[in-house]
């Protein structure tokens, strides 16, 4: 069986001020304040919220 990726997201640069979409964003991916970090599968659902915040995190793929 594969291994599946996962992706370890940290948040960079801080939401105060962004649109709120974006904000709601970090959100959903489970962020909650500047510097935290989380770590998700890669999913395609997943690689869109990052797209859409991507000036906003720092992404690493990680094998699990």
């Amino acid at each position: 069986m594969a291994e599946s990726k996962k992706l370890h997201i940290t948040q960079v640069r801080s939401g105060i001020g962004r649109q709120t979409k974006h904000r709601r964003t970090l959100e959903a991916l489970g962020i909650r304040r500047h510097q935290q970090s989380v770590v998700h599968d890669d999913t395609p659902a997943i690689r869109g919220m990052l797209r859409q915040v991507s000036y906003l995190v720092s992404v690493e793929e990680i094998e699990e």
